[in-house]
């Protein structure tokens, strides 16, 4: 379980197929402190299990289902990632809670500077749009954001400058790829509303 508070931008050292999956490394000073072979850290909002440390390097093993549902089929030797380790008992929740299992993946459509923030608009796959409310949460690459505007498949965050320093969305430009992870609550409430229509009505109890 992780927040979506980024705590640094790490960078990919490469990225290649090895024997029973690919083999992912990572450079990082804060994600790396305290690492150990089996714990869990999101990267860019994708929960992976750390294989092996190695002086300021994190190593993964990714499966290919992995890679082909979120943007690390683009990730490449220098790409920025955003890493986040996993939520700790006595630390805090600054965001919301996110899992670092993605949904989908949506494309930036808008990207620009609008006064002294920055607006960001994103595209999901068709019918995503009915996990998005407006004040909402939404984690996007794993950084835990609200949303503030919903148009269909289509929502809208605007993001501080400090949202930018610290995490690889300042890299980012429109028609790029990102993962996205809708609300836990929203996905659970989704699917027993769901249920709850699709359910064949009990019998009614026998008149003595």
């Amino acid at each position: 379980m992780f927040t979506g508070i980024i705590e640094e931008i790490g960078h990919v050292v490469s990225f290649a197929s090895a024997a029973n999956a690919w083999r992912l490394q990572i450079s990082a000073e804060i994600a790396r402190r305290d690492a150990a072979p089996g714990d869990s850290i999101a990267v860019n909002g994708c929960c992976l299990t750390v294989a092996s440390t190695e002086a300021k390097h994190l190593f993964f093993d990714v499966l290919e289902e992995t890679r082909r549902l979120t943007n690390f089929e683009v990730l490449s030797p220098g790409s920025a990632v955003n890493l986040e380790r996993s939520l700790r008992f006595d630390g805090k929740v600054g965001g919301h809670f996110v899992t670092g299992h993605i949904d989908a993946q949506g494309v930036i459509e808008v990207f620009e500077r609008r006064g002294k923030d920055f607006y960001l608009r994103v595209r999901v796959p068709a019918g995503g749009g009915r996990n998005l409310v407006p004040k909402g949460s939404i984690a996007i690459d794993g950084i835990s954001l609200t949303v503030a505007e919903v148009d269909g498949d289509a929502f809208a965050v605007w993001l501080i400058p400090h949202t930018l320093a610290v995490t690889n969305t300042g890299h980012r430009r429109a028609g790029e790829r990102v993962n996205l992870e809708f609300d836990l609550l929203g996905k659970y409430v989704e699917k027993l509303l769901a249920y709850h229509l699709c359910a064949p009505s009990l019998p009614l109890s026998p008149t003595s």
